[in-house]
């Protein structure tokens, strides 16, 4: 599809129209410390993966609820001292995958942590293994729904708390360096990175690629493409609901975390993109605070962004901070 949304100029000026909620940091602290009365019980296990340049641990931590997730973590077979360490957040559907589909970063002389997303991790790539073991009321199918009928219940607390306590994992190995800690992702896992972004106040840097989970209001009505439909399909069912819906999600909104953001970031858009629309990835890189950031723009690419452009991006770009 050609150009759909703003014009460049517009886009650059553009700011979002969402409502942040009076007890938005309020909830966000509650919901942390919540998750830190359960001991965070972070394993690495060694796994034989066949790869000789890097070591594989098979990790589990505990996230929201004390409910168990599964990551790797991927160092540089040799490592001896701690190391700059890449937090990574995957896109909608997918899961931790295979070890060996996640080796750019340790080839870089880099710790990486990979952390399977709750529920998903079967609809491409390698799998998942984390179970959602928390039920909710009636939603349309996919996750952007589940549990919108109110703050408290909806999915993507599960998430955004399981990323923070990824962190946490991932920073207490010894061979990590929490003090060089960098979040990335793409789509979903870039909306994920703009969350911790937020709630995590000492990162060294963040990248989110092509971010979802961005400014609700208007993705919602901009774009009938998945997964953003499904909340329109949602209420087309549950006629009379917008508000309390949007309500909802506005604790979940990539822009209220983005204006909390304390380290330097690298976003990327796609002037294509109708499943993130960019005005949505705009209005998110408006918002964040600090002087240090800067957007990549693919003017003829949709969802897929910059793609290997984009990874080659992200390599020099984080030469400055890890």
């Amino acid at each position: 599809m050609a150009l759909f949304d703003l014009s460049r100029d517009e886009l650059e000026a553009y700011r979002s129209v969402s409502t942040e909620p009076e007890d938005f940091d309020a909830f966000w602290s509650e919901t942390l410390r919540e998750a830190r009365e359960h001991d965070l019980d972070a394993r690495f296990e060694a796994v034989d993966t066949g790869l000789t340049t890097v070591q594989v641990y098979d990790v589990t931590f505990a996230g929201f609820g004390g409910h168990p997730v599964k990551g790797w973590l991927t160092l540089p077979a040799r490592a001896d001292r701690p190391l700059p360490l890449v937090v990574e957040f995957v896109g909608y559907g997918g899961g931790r995958g295979l070890p060996h589909e996640h080796l750019l970063w340790a080839s870089t002389g880099r710790a990486h942590f990979i952390m399977d997303t709750r529920g998903q991790g079967s609809a491409w790539g390698g799998g998942g293994g984390t179970a959602d073991p928390v039920g909710g009321a009636p939603s349309y199918p996919g996750f952007m729904t589940r549990g919108i009928d109110a703050p408290g219940n909806y999915y993507y607390r599960r998430v955004f708390t399981d990323a923070v306590r990824a962190v946490e994992a991932a920073r207490s190995h010894p061979l990590t360096d929490a003090s060089r800690t960098v979040a990335v992702g793409s789509s979903q896992g870039g909306g994920i990175t703009i969350a911790v972004g937020g709630l995590v106040p000492d990162l060294a840097a963040v990248a989110p690629d092509v971010p979802f989970l961005c400014d609700f209001p208007r993705a919602a009505t901009l774009t009938d493409r998945h997964p953003y439909r499904e909340i329109g399909l949602f209420l087309k069912t549950h006629r009379g609901r917008t508000e309390d819906a949007l309500r909802t999600l506005s604790y979940f909104d990539g822009v209220h975390f983005a204006a909390r953001g304390s380290a330097p970031a690298l976003f990327s858009t796609a002037l294509e993109d109708q499943t993130c629309p960019p005005s949505t990835v705009f209005a998110a890189f408006n918002a964040w605070p600090h002087e240090d950031k800067a957007i990549e723009v693919y003017e003829f690419n949709d969802h897929e962004g910059g793609g290997p452009y984009h990874e080659a991006a992200k390599l020099r770009w984080l030469r400055s901070y890890t």
